[in-house]
Order: C-alpha cells, then structure tokens, then sequence
C-alpha cells in the first residue's frame, strides 16, 4: 500500500476510475467480511462454550467503536498532511471527513488512480477495526467487556493511527525523505533510496496486534485453570469455518492493497493464495512429526499464519517467494504456540504465536526475497531496513500499550470476579449463553419424550418403553 494518499498530479487532476473504484468498494466489504463474520466465527469456535459469545461480540465491539473514531479523527491521523515528528498527522485537518466531502468547496475528492477518497476512508477503516478484534485473542473469557470497549478506543487512537502513519502516511517508517530508512542509506528523487516495505499491515497490522496482545496477556494475567484444567476450542466446525471466511476476505485485504485492479493486485492474488496453502502444508507436518497427527485446527491455524506472513511481502516477491515465507510461517507458528506453556503467559487463542511470529517473520522475509532488493538478489540494505521497521514498531506498541492497559487496570479494572470465571463470562457479561443446554438436561429429567404417533393397540403401549 502507498503512503500517498492525496497524490494529485499538478498538471492532469485525476478522473473518476469506476474500475477501481469498484474494485475497492468490493475490497473493502472484504475486509469487513473478514472481521464480521469471519474473525468472530474463529475466535469463537477457538474458545470454551461459555465464552463463545463474549469472543464474538469483542470483535461487534471494537468495530462499532472504531467505525465511529475513525470519521471523527482516525482518517485524518493516519494519512493527514499536517505531520507531527514523523509519528501522526493532525486528527482536526479532516475532523469528521471534513475536507473530502464531495459538494464541499475546496474539497479533494478523488485521489491518485482515480479512487474517491471516501473509499480509500472505508478500506482504511476496516483495516483499523480488525487490528484492534485481533487483539481481543489473546485475553478471551476474562476482561470486562466495558474495559475491552474503552481499551479499543483509545488503543487505536494511541497506538494504530500514529504507526499507520509511520508506515503508511509518509511518516518514520515510511520512504518518505524524512524516514529513518532515508537517513539510513539516503535518497534518490526525494524518496529513500533502500524504502520499508509493508503492502498490506506486517507492521501495522500483526506485529501491532500481536505485540498487544503480549502486553494485555501479561497484565490480566492468566485464566483460572490455565496449564492445568483442558482448555480445547468447544467448536471445531466453527473454527475451519471462520478460517475459511478469513482466507476469502484477505483477498481484499491484500490485494485490495495494490488500490486497483491491475497487475499488482494479480500477483498479490496469486502470492496470497500460494503461501497460505504452503502455510497449512507446513504446520500440518510438523503436527504430524510431532504430536502423529494432522489435525482440522492445525489447518485452520496454519492458513491464518500463512496469510499473516503472506501480507507485507504479497507485493513484491514471486510466486517461488510466496511460497517460501508461508512454508516457514507455517512451521515457526505452529512450534511457536507451545512457547506459552514453557513461558508462563496465557495468550489463550495464540495471537502471539500466531500473529506476532508470522507478521515478525513475514516483514523481515522481504530482506531475503524482495524482488531486486532483497538478499537472494545480492543485496542486504532492504535486511536492515527491515529490521530497523520491525524494532520500532515493536518497542513503540509495547510501551504505548502497557500505558494504556495499566491506566485501565488502575481505573475501571480488566479482570472479571473469580466467581463470574468459574460460571462463565457470556452469562456474567452479557447475561446469555450460547447453547441451551440446561432446558435440554432439565427436559430429560422429566421424561420429556418426542410425540409418538398414535397406538392402535393396549399391547402397543406395553411394549413401548
């Protein structure tokens, strides 16, 4: 994805493109149809019955939130022009989308390649929204839900908007002339000569979420039962299902990054596509080198990671590449879920062995095979630079993270009673279960029995138990 984002040419203003801007509205949908129902449905069926409508409703929470932050002062944080030390833009340049609005004077309202911008808002948006979702993984049936909303609220304003402007908005991160990558090994043409690369969220996306995720880990500590008590996901089906979802919509996510139908969004298609069936190969073996079976949730789980990996390098490497990092991001995320039993941290639906390591892996893959930069081409300065992006962000979501989670924990508090725990956060927080399996157990105790048709005969009635 480009940092320029209101890139008009001075001497021919961009016309309406309906191609791609057909193209993105449908992307958009995607992404969102990746968050509901997609990222719900996995992350329910990943966790316990009892909790499986609180994991739910905190990826319907944290978008109704952000969809509203995000016209209010996330699109003009992320990509405004007024930058702040390279970290954030101004949130009141367009406060409320003022600005972009088409039929307002002065307005801009298409940008480059034709697209509105109001588009670009609504595919900006849903990037946000499923970021903060991921994150609700690693502390499932155990944070207040009141908490969870506020934390989403001021976590995307603190934390996602200033990195995607770092990365996205022509900011540190960026190859912009003011970027660390620019002071590293210079300019050319008033852009770094050695640019970050991150298409579609290795940095703002994963690695942001997933170090997140760490953080509020850490801080809530673990479930009650956690190493001890058996703690499967109570709902397989729904697991391969939202993963399918997930696989479906990320089409959108990446490809949708290439702002266009064009050819870049051709390859991204075919890079996304064979890394997250290299991804699912790879952790599928090593489940059954390691533990003698292949398993539905390890699919699952490996075509996430393989799509994690795929999607800050899914613009500038080869098909043989793709391959390559969903291969290995299978592999490092299914050894790299175990870590939290040897570690002594309760990431309860692996966003940390997941999304961290295969987005850490995915963004520091294109220092081998970015196409002409990276080190299978001779050349180890993309390495670097890779390296540098990565530390930065990582150091920048764990402090500003641990902030705002401790801030919380001292004011309205994270965790739920040990009583509510052990009866259950779906009935606790929102006073609904899932599945009414007392009325069933209640209606076997009393014999309730099925309607039979009517008997023909007193001997029929005997003979029927």
């Amino acid at each position: 994805m480009t940092s320029l984002i209101h890139g008009l040419s001075a001497a021919a203003p961009p016309t309406l493109d309906t191609g791609n801007t057909a193209w993105m509205l449908i992307s958009a949908s995607l992404v969102l149809f990746m968050t509901i129902p997609g990222l719900a449905l996995f992350y329910g069926g990943l966790g316990r019955s009892r909790g499986v409508l609180n994991m739910m409703m905190m990826s319907f929470g944290a978008l109704g939130v952000i969809g509203v932050i995000y016209v209010l002062w996330g699109y003009s944080m992320s990509f405004g022009s007024h930058d702040h030390l390279g970290v954030l833009a101004s949130p009141f340049e367009f406060f409320g989308l003022s600005g972009i609005l088409p039929g307002e004077p002065g307005s801009t309202v298409l940008q480059a390649g034709g697209i509105p911008v109001l588009v670009f808002v609504g595919f900006q948006f849903t990037f946000a929204a499923i970021t903060v979702a991921l994150i609700s993984g690693a502390i499932a049936d155990r944070a207040k839900f009141s908490t969870w909303l506020v934390f989403s609220g001021l976590w995307v304003t603190l934390v996602y908007f200033p990195l995607a402007h770092m990365v996205w908005g022509g900011g540190l991160l960026s190859g912009s002339a003011d970027g660390i990558a620019a002071k590293l090994f210079g300019t050319v043409d008033g852009m770094a000569k050695i640019a970050p690369i991150d298409f579609a969220g290795g940095t703002v996306v994963h690695i942001n979420a997933g170090m997140a995720g760490l953080v509020l880990a850490l801080i809530l500590g673990k479930r009650a039962g956690f190493g001890t008590s058996p703690m499967r996901p109570h709902n397989v089906p729904l697991v391969m299902l939202g993963s399918g979802i997930l696989w479906f919509g990320w089409y959108g996510f990446n490809s949708g990054s290439a702002l266009g139908a064009n050819e870049s969004a051709a390859l991204v298609w075919v890079n996304t596509t064979v890394a997250t069936c290299a991804a699912m190969l790879g952790w599928l073996v090593l489940e059954k080198l390691r533990d003698g079976h292949a398993t539905s949730v390890g699919a699952a789980s490996g075509i996430v990671a393989g799509l994690v990996a795929i999607t800050p390098a899914c613009g500038n490497v080869t098909p043989l590449g793709a391959i390559g990092v969903g291969l290995v991001a299978g592999v490092a995320s299914a050894y790299a879920i175990g870590l939290k039993f040897k570690l002594g941290f309760d990431d309860s639906l692996d966003v940390v062995g997941v999304h961290l390591v295969s987005g850490l892996w995915g963004t520091l893959s294109l220092g081998i095979f970015a196409r002409g930069t990276g080190l299978a081409y001779g050349e180890w300065r993309q390495l670097v630079v890779q390296a540098v992006i990565v530390v930065v962000a990582l150091g920048y979501t764990a402090i500003a993270t641990t902030v705002i989670g401790l801030a919380l924990k001292a004011t309205m508090g994270w965790r739920i009673s040990e009583e509510d725990e052990a009866e259950g956060i779906d009935q606790a927080e929102h006073a609904e279960t899932a599945y009414d399996f007392g009325s069933i157990f209640s209606a076997s105790r009393i014999g309730h029995r099925p309607e039979r048709p009517a008997r023909h005969s007193d001997s029929d009635a005997v003979r029927t138990p």
